[in-house]
């Protein structure tokens, strides 16, 4: 696709993200792209993606110059205009970016010339018994140490509103969505079904619904699976749950998953991708299901997810399992795959790394 428009989201926290940008503005400028910032919390006040894309010129690539913070912020803003989205690393994980500062020109170069992959992810999203939205007097405290509330979100005109389906909301997640209490002494009990089913009643600090790319973040912190981003899949996990049945639930894309709050239980928030967007009290319940949207993230080359695991993790081998040496490689891939293997996705051994990586 050709690039005319280019949307910047930068770590306003970050000098190096700020020198990053001098950088994306001046690449811009020399091959006549339009280049806006965008902040949806310019001012001090929140805005959605919807009104940030319009006030941007409906760019067809973001670029996020941060951590997987930022990143998450970007996703959140290219889904909603269906654009591509390149992630630059000045984080300290970087698990969903794709590419290094010093790289950072040639991934542009890259994405203007059509020479990159284009890896799909998919997004959650839900209805609920009623509008989600934080009460004002709550509104300090959910600021401290946070920034700026994003807005409530929006009913979606789009679908119909009943009793039984609930609202259907303008919610996009990446990594996950999250049902946790708001006091420290005081679990939320919450009914979880799968498909339409009671799974269990739980009693927890928090339930959450991650997707493949969320399995190694808030889902894997609370013991959840490492999923690969190429499934489909909804990963349920309970955290801290007083009970003796504390195991995830990989559920398939056309399983939603409902969370309702129970009569005992106290007020729960909702997250959406680590941000705080609305307050359930008893009797109110929310459905996830997987989006039709999906995210379309530039790749600069196949993107080796097990190698990334292994080095952002720390992942270390057991002595007694290399006392003799080093594993040898299962399969050679250096050479040509054979024909009863081609449909499988292997990793391919270039003479040097791909650019970020």
């Amino acid at each position: 696709m050709a690039v005319t428009r280019l949307g910047l989201v930068v770590h306003g926290g970050r000098p190096e993200a700020t020198a990053a940008a001098v950088t994306v503005r001046a690449w811009a400028a020399e091959h006549a792209v339009e280049c806006t910032d965008i902040d949806v919390w310019r001012d001090g006040e929140g805005r959605t993606a919807r009104e940030e894309m319009d006030a941007a010129g409906n760019p067809d690539l973001v670029v996020t110059l941060g951590g997987d913070g930022t990143f998450l912020r970007g996703a959140r803003l290219a889904a909603e205009n269906d654009a591509l989205v390149l992630g630059v690393d000045l984080g300290r994980v970087g698990f969903l970016t794709e590419t290094s500062v010093s790289a950072m020109r040639a991934a542009l170069d890259a994405v203007r010339e059509e020479v990159i992959e284009v890896d799909s992810r998919m997004l959650l999203t839900l209805r609920a018994s009623r509008r989600l939205q934080v009460p004002t007097e709550m509104e300090a405290l959910m600021k401290y140490g946070r920034g700026p509330l994003l807005p409530p979100p929006q009913v979606r005109t789009d679908c119909e509103v009943d009793e039984v389906w609930g609202v259907a909301l303008s919610v996009t997640a990446l990594n996950d969505i999250v049902v946790e209490k708001l006091s420290r002494d005081r679990q939320v009990s919450v009914g979880v079904y799968v498909s339409g089913r009671l799974l269990a009643s739980y009693s927890a600090d928090a339930l959450l619904v991650a997707t493949p790319t969320g399995s190694t973040a808030y889902s894997f912190a609370a013991g959840g699976p490492v999923v690969s981003p190429r499934a489909e899949a909804l990963v349920f996990t309970p955290v801290a749950p007083h009970m003796a049945f504390d195991r995830s639930i990989v559920a398939g894309p056309d399983e939603p998953i409902g969370l309702r709050v129970l009569e005992r239980s106290g007020a729960a928030a909702v997250s959406i991708d680590g941000r705080i967007q609305g307050v359930l009290e008893p009797g109110d319940w929310i459905g996830v299901y997987a989006s039709p949207r999906r995210l379309r993230v530039v790749r600069l080359g196949p993107m080796d997810f097990y190698g990334r695991l292994r080095r952002r993790m720390n992942l270390t081998d057991a002595p007694a399992a290399v006392a003799d040496g080093a594993a040898a490689p299962l399969w050679s891939v250096t050479g040509p795959v054979p024909e009863d293997l081609a449909h499988l996705s292997l990793p391919v051994i270039r003479d040097g790394p791909a650019p970020g990586r």
